[in-house]
Order: structure tokens, then sequence, then C-alpha cells
């Protein structure tokens, strides 16, 4: 029989970026579940790379977002604010990309879910994976 697994949001997070951002990630059946930390001072500096993958649910917890639709042009891009306390429908298939902003102690933290699981995740005891501009993964 299939059981139930909790998780708090906000412990065990996975260091990806030094003073920056923070992430863990966990699988379902068919679902991924992820908490991406973005802190200051270097939150503010990271880009992510427009990317893909199936439908998405996003909820901001602290701070906010700007969701970008689109090829990675924030000019020509649509752009789809997202305050703390908010959720967003990602169509799967559906290029995007973000930029946070921050809260009064300097976080922007969301959990996001995705169906069918993010396979570039890795086992959830890896370095969790988050599409950073600079990087090449």
């Amino acid at each position: 029989m299939a059981k139930c697994r909790l998780f708090a949001i906000d412990d065990d997070l996975k260091e990806i970026v030094p003073n920056g951002l923070y992430s863990k990630h966990l699988f379902g059946a068919t679902v991924s579940v992820s908490v991406v930390k973005f802190v200051m001072p270097a939150g503010p500096t990271l880009e992510a790379k427009a990317h893909t993958h199936g439908e998405e649910a996003s909820l901001q917890m602290r701070g906010g977002c700007s969701v970008f639709v689109g090829s990675g042009d924030r000019r020509a891009d649509e752009e789809c604010p997202m305050a703390q306390g908010e959720a967003m429908l990602i169509p799967a298939r559906t290029p995007h990309y973000g930029t946070n902003t921050f809260d009064k102690v300097g976080v922007s933290m969301r959990l996001n879910v995705v169906t069918p699981p993010r396979k570039e995740f890795g086992p959830e005891s890896s370095k969790p994976y988050y599409p950073l501009k600079e990087r090449a993964r």
C-alpha cells in the first residue's frame, strides 16, 4: 500500500548558489515537487533561462516573482507577476523563465508542482537542478 509522505517546506534545502539559491525536490508517481528559495545577497543576480516541461502549478510563498512566457527576451515576452500568496498554472510545453522580488528579510520562495515529473531533477538525494542562465545544464 502506498504511503503518504510529509516534508517541511523550508527544512533541508540544498545549496545551489552560496548566499543566493537553495532548493529541494521530491517525486510522486506522476508529479515532481520542488521548493526554490532565493535569498540575499546573491539571489537578485541569478537569472533563469527559458525552459519547458509538463504542466506546472506554482505557489509564491514569500516575496514575489514575475514569470515571463517566451524564449528569453524580456522586451518581447509576456510578463505574469505573482505576489506572495498567489498561485499560477503554467500550461505544459510553454517556454518560461522568471525573476524574483524579495520580502523584508530578503527571501523569495516558491513551491512548484510539475506533471509529469521533471526528469532533469535527478534523484532526490542529488543536488537540485535549477535552470540558471549561466549554467549548461
